[in-house]
């Protein structure tokens, strides 16, 4: 025998088998688009922020989600000249939240100093040799296969 009792907000409907095995008869109710909810993108119509949006890449939950939230929201509703600019101290607090979880907020000049500095040991110690060999060479080759003589042979010698 199939039931529904309600709990806040929610209605929980308990069904039979025999309920499932019939075709459902109900009827789908139109999407609201004030719906924050619904992917409606960072912005909703109503001019307030989507904490849903998938554009985010989760930075509104996690351990630093309420810093986040106090940042983005400051800028958004900033009406400064320079917009954001009474908001340094909210992304002050989220960038020093986010230090304290570099395993979930990793960052991003730490990730290229150290590639650039693995970049750089390896083609600082492999160019002094080839630009050293490359101009002794291509002295001595202009040198070898040209006449002694020759105006250019004297400027490259010189």
């Amino acid at each position: 025998m199939s039931y529904c009792r309600q709990e806040g907000k929610d209605r929980i409907i308990f069904v039979t088998k025999e309920d499932h095995e019939t075709p459902s008869n109900a009827e789908l109710i139109p999407e609201d688009p004030d719906d924050p909810y619904e992917e409606q993108g960072l912005i909703l119509p109503n001019g307030d922020i989507n904490w849903n949006c998938p554009c985010l890449g989760g930075m509104a939950s996690g351990p630093c989600g309420s810093q986040f939230k106090e940042a983005f929201s400051c800028f958004h509703y900033s009406k400064e000249e320079v917009k954001g600019s009474e908001c340094i101290d909210n992304f002050r607090n989220m960038q020093e939240c986010m230090q304290r979880y570099p395993e979930l907020y990793p960052q991003e000049e730490e990730k290229e100093s150290s590639s650039q500095a693995e970049s750089n040991s390896g083609s600082v110690s492999a160019l002094p040799p080839e630009t050293d060999s490359t101009a002794g060479t291509s002295t001595s080759e202009s040198t070898v296969s040209s006449d002694s003589t020759s105006p250019t042979d004297n400027q490259i010698a010189s």
